[in-house]
Formats: C-alpha cells, structure tokens, sequence
C-alpha cells in the first residue's frame, strides 16, 4: 500500500541510502530523496517531506545548524538522526537542536523501519484539544499552549506529554510509558524515558511553571500540581 510520504535522506554514506530507500519502499514508502546538507533546506521547501532522516556523524555542525533552522522556518517534519554513539550528551545535544528521536547504528533494517511505521502511521483523534491546569495541548496541530504562548515540542515530546495528560493524577510506570509511547518493540537505553521527561520539563518550568512532572521513587511518573 502507498502513502505517498516523502522522506528525505541528509549525508547518508550511500551504500546505507540505497539499503534504507529500498527498505522503505518495501512498506509502502515512496518519494524518497538524498541530498547534500547544503542542498537540505531547499530539499525541505520543495519536497515538504513528512520525516527526515539525518546522519549526526556525517553531517556534524552543520546537520544541527540544519535543524534549527527547519524549526525556525516553523516547519514540523519529524526528524530522525543516526547516531554512531550513544550518550546522554550526544542525545540532549540532538533534541536541543531539535530533531524529535535517534537511531542508533549499525542499521538494523526490522528496528528502524518499527521506529518509521510508529511515527508515520495515521492516527485518529477522537478529540482537539486536552487541558489540564494552565496546559492546552492541541492535538490537530501537535502544538503545547501555556496561558495562550506556544510552545514548541518535538513529536517525542509532544506523545509523552499527551500521555501525562491522558492519565492525570495516576502514576505511570516506566512500562507504562515505555509501551504507550515508544511502542511495545522500543529498542533502545533502559535511561531513554528519563531523558525526554528532563528535556520537557525544562521546556515546562522555562515558562514558570512549578514542577509538574513529578517522581515517584521506585515506581514512576505522575503529573500532578504542588
């Protein structure tokens, strides 16, 4: 079945372009392009891809300069990086330019196209909106509203907050977040959650906000005020 869905390759060695294109297409994925990081934002306005895929050790610098840049034009193309190294650093490093996950390598094609298929498969939205104390959480425009100011969320984050808000008031395990969030097939660092939950609540608190992503020792998260 076709989805018609662009996704664009930036800085792919091209044995791993060509291996990762034909991947894609064996699910249904086409219009796939590979570009140079200097030919990469005007690929964006032309192609106006859904996902974007980016090697961080290729690319260096400019592969994060590249993403800034995308989010300041205000565009909301998922973004995925491979990495070659996995760190807490190297990962706050790639959210903070703002690329929404990572993928570690060597390719594994069975784990990264599990990854591709949980963020572009349809979703249906059984409401617009989801509020909770001064929190407006948009679900048509993936946008996060505090008092009125928008604030932006990469995709990741925007699930896991969406998550909090579903359950308000109830301790999620990390199992829990893990299987709602990441998928029931996540492969990845057993820290993964406690990575994205201190990213959001920096974005959070960054408005003046109390802490309301709280820990529970020994059992997990619940967001809850005071």
């Amino acid at each position: 079945m076709t989805l018609g869905t662009n996704v664009l390759l930036i800085e792919l060695e091209e044995e791993l372009s060509i291996e990762i294109r034909d991947d894609l297409k064996k699910i249904g994925y086409q219009g796939l392009t590979s570009c140079k990081i200097r030919d990469a934002l005007e690929q964006v306005k032309q192609k106006a891809p859904r996902m974007i895929i980016l090697d961080r050790s290729r690319s260096g610098e400019a592969g994060l300069d590249f993403c800034k840049q995308v989010r300041n034009m205000g565009n909301r193309a998922l973004i995925l990086m491979l990495l070659l190294k996995e760190t807490l650093e190297e990962r706050i490093t790639c959210l903070d330019s703002g690329a929404d996950d990572y993928f570690l390598l060597p390719y594994h094609n069975r784990d990264f196209l599990n990854l591709v298929q949980f963020y572009l498969q349809p979703s249906v939205l059984q409401q617009e909106q989801i509020v909770y104390a001064s929190l407006t959480l948009d679900l048509s425009t993936h946008c996060l509203l505090i008092n009125d100011k928008e604030i932006p969320l990469t995709m990741k984050e925007f699930e896991l907050l969406k998550y909090f808000m579903l359950h308000p008031g109830e301790v999620l395990t990390r199992n829990q977040i893990l299987e709602n969030v990441w998928g029931f097939d996540f492969v990845g660092e057993s820290n993964v959650i406690e990575v994205y939950i201190r990213y959001l609540r920096l974005k959070l608190e960054a408005q003046g906000q109390k802490r309301i992503i709280q820990t529970v020792r020994g059992m997990g998260y619940v967001l809850r005020e005071g």
